[in-house]
């Protein structure tokens, strides 16, 4: 398991890397201003981070109510997907289109390929962390 330390490691390392890539990525990509990308991408880094706590105590206290317990199937899983994108869209799209100027439908459709582009980053960024900050190795068991 991961330290407290590593995981708060992880999570900044991770957050500033993407938002290096992503800004000027995203401002050539869309073409817009630099600064504009900048702003666009830290809001939506903070809004999915804020989200994702707040999401994950209450999609657990419901499967606590409705199931008596926190586990998750497959199915379970693909929900907690669906809803936990579907909600920072509901708080991403407006902020886009009305930062930028542009429409609800342009940036859904940027927030589909900023989306696309961080699940590609984090498959790639985790195998590099791991890599970088290895897991210690446990001891072997005790022969008895």
């Amino acid at each position: 398991m991961r330290s407290f330390k590593d995981r708060v490691r992880h999570a900044v390392m991770f957050e500033l890397i993407g938002l290096a890539i992503f800004t000027p990525g995203a401002a050539l990509l869309f073409d817009q201003p630099l600064e504009h990308m900048g702003i666009v991408g830290i809001i939506s880094a903070t809004a999915a981070t804020v989200w994702n706590f707040v999401f994950n105590i209450g999609f657990d206290r419901a499967m606590m109510q409705l199931r008596g317990s926190v586990q998750k199937t497959i199915p379970i899983r693909i929900a907690h997907t669906a809803l936990f994108e579907a909600g920072l869209i509901v708080v991403l799209i407006p902020f886009i289109a009305w930062y930028l100027g542009i429409s609800l439908m342009t940036a859904l459709a940027m927030d589909i390929a900023i989306v696309a582009f961080y699940l590609v980053y984090a498959f790639f960024f985790n195998i590099a962390y791991d890599r970088a900050f290895p897991i210690g190795m446990l001891p072997a068991p005790q022969a008895s």
